[in-house]
């Protein structure tokens, strides 16, 4: 699934190429992927809506129109892409708005899972998007806010790091590199970390996540940006998809574990875990 800097990026491809831009029409051709209104309303809803902003929250592309907000998830494989009618179309796209300009923004998704919500003014928002927690480079987040928030809780850190409504924009890949960099072990409990570590944490969190929008994103498996381009910071990944492999800090093997089902990478000589918690068992305390 795309994570922050993957999101980001598309998001700043696209500001580039269609802030101003008014959408004339929209087709649906996959009804699923709208969440609401109702399928006849949302292409009523974004009709002749000027496109004033494209924005971020978390992993949500937000499209700020004229008097819509336009919420779009790109989930497991989402991709936008902005091309002349002329222009093949890539497979999967299920939406296609047809631009001013006469242009096209489609969207393809090989998974299907990617979501839109077309939300007026005074409507709630999305119920994911209503629930998330704070950027990650929100300067009022920091390791005593953690800390005392965390405190007494058994789940293990990455457990926590990986809840959109702790951290917004964190997954999977960037939370083992940034474990990784501040040396914590991501079976150990949340609520022994102590607000220095926890600052130091959130310091790496901000360079990796950081680095990782400098580079486009990482394409370990599919990710593309706005111009179907594939990201760069997967060269530079220290720990995530290296199973086997030196650690690049003392050459150990990193190994693979799991943390509340997920697949983790961690160098158990850099990372010792705080206090022992049985490897796999992700307590959801």
């Amino acid at each position: 699934m795309p994570e922050l800097p993957e999101v980001e990026t598309v998001r700043r491809h696209l500001a580039e190429r269609i802030e101003g831009d008014v959408i004339r029409d929209v087709e649906v051709r996959l009804p699923r992927i709208v969440r609401r209104p109702a399928l006849n309303l949302f292409a009523e809803r974004l009709k002749e809506q000027g496109i004033r902003r494209v924005g971020r929250r978390g992993k949500y592309l937000l499209f700020e129109l004229d008097r819509v907000l336009l919420v779009s998830h790109l989930r497991m494989e989402g991709r936008y892409a902005v091309a002349d009618p002329s222009e093949p179309e890539l497979p999967h796209t299920h939406v296609v708005f047809r631009l001013a300009s006469g242009r096209e923004l489609r969207y393809a998704d090989v998974r299907q899972f990617g979501t839109m919500d077309a939300v007026l003014e005074g409507e709630p928002l999305p119920k994911g998007l209503a629930e998330l927690g704070p950027e990650p480079f929100d300067p009022a987040l920091c390791g005593a806010v953690l800390h005392h928030r965390w405190r007494g809780r058994r789940a293990p850190i990455k457990s926590l790091l990986l809840d959109q409504r702790q951290i917004a924009g964190l997954g999977n890949i960037y939370v083992d590199e940034a474990l990784f960099a501040a040396g914590i072990h991501p079976l150990t409990p949340a609520g022994v970390v102590g607000a220095d570590a926890l600052d130091g944490l959130l310091r790496e969190i901000r360079d990796v996540l950081a680095r990782a929008i400098r580079e486009g994103g990482s394409s370990v498996r599919s990710f593309r940006d706005g111009y179907g381009r594939h990201g760069g910071f997967q060269i530079q990944l220290a720990v995530y998809g290296r199973a086997g492999e030196p650690c690049p800090r003392c050459g150990g093997a990193i190994q693979k574990i799991k943390v509340a089902g997920r697949g983790t990478h961690v160098c158990p000589a850099c990372q010792p875990i705080s206090v022992a918690a049985p490897i796999g068992t992700g307590v959801n305390a």
